[in-house]
């Protein structure tokens, strides 16, 4: 009977993936059947952590934190949790080896929002690699299914990829996270001033590591390119939107990528995926 729970729980991940992403849920159903299902569990897991530092005001944040931490470390472990998005991460973990260090090392970010204000160079570094490449890294052991040479070819692009979404969105986010939640992530910029200047560095930045990441997805298996690829190519038409726009804007809107224009998004990657010009 635990594959009637083992089933539920991977709907909860899914339905997760589906109500706070469309561009992630959209990709995911263009990878092969065998990779939807655990790619939805790491998107499960990592968005349940990121709720509670960004959504639970009104509740003891850290200890919640501190609760999942252990209950995941404990599911892995016992190979089950009665928390359903727990339970089916706990199952990609030990069914891929994904690396306990990767989880610490995403979930200690997690924990940075709780207290951080403002990040140094360093801090924003370490933000990045936990909040973001890590995840980046627990995708690319469900892609490369056990191939350790394949994994350590494709790390660094993966990485990259995973470091530039987040970079645009900080960018998307910049206005709510710094009127709402008294966040600033880049480093050496005043978003009480924030300038075309500033904006402009963390474009260049952002660009760079999209660049070097596209590199990486050409090279990925074909059960899992073709979602990725249409992952980037949402995020880089945001990015494209985003960088048409001063940054007084930037700070007073969410700029945005409307569905209709996803889903023609998604056609046109399609044919370019088709036609090997990605």
């Amino acid at each position: 009977m635990k594959e009637r729970f083992d089933t539920l729980s991977a709907t909860c991940s899914k339905e997760t993936t589906r109500l706070y992403s469309t561009s992630f849920s959209l990709g995911i159903l263009f990878f092969n059947k065998e990779v939807r299902r655990p790619i939805h569990a790491i998107y499960g897991f990592v968005r349940l952590a990121d709720e509670i530092v960004d959504s639970f005001h009104n509740y003891p944040k850290s200890v919640m934190l501190a609760e999942l931490k252990a209950d995941t470390f404990r599911a892995i472990e016992r190979g089950i949790s009665i928390n359903p998005v727990i339970n089916s991460f706990q199952q990609v973990v030990n069914q891929y080896g994904i690396q306990h260090d990767l989880i610490t090392q995403f979930l200690n970010s997690m924990e940075m929002d709780l207290g951080e204000q403002s990040y140094d160079a360093e801090k924003y570094e370490q933000y990045i690699m936990g909040s973001a490449q890590v995840v980046g890294l627990m995708c690319l052991h469900v892609f490369t299914n056990g191939n350790e040479a394949e994994f350590e070819r494709l790390r660094k692009p993966a990485m990259k990829l995973g470091s530039a979404f987040q970079k645009v969105n900080f960018l998307r986010d910049v206005n709510a996270d710094y009127q709402e939640l008294n966040r600033t992530y880049f480093p050496n910029v005043n978003l009480s001033a924030f300038s075309d200047e500033n904006k402009r560095v963390i474009e260049e930045d952002i660009l760079s590591e999209l660049n070097e990441a596209l590199s990486g997805i050409r090279q990925l298996p074909r059960s899992c390119r073709k979602g990725v690829y249409l992952a980037y190519v949402y995020y880089k038409q945001l990015f494209r939107k985003i960088t048409k726009v001063p940054a007084e804007r930037v700070m007073s809107e969410r700029i945005r990528v409307s569905n209709g224009h996803k889903f023609y998004l998604m056609f046109d990657s399609l044919i370019r995926y088709k036609l090997n010009v990605l």
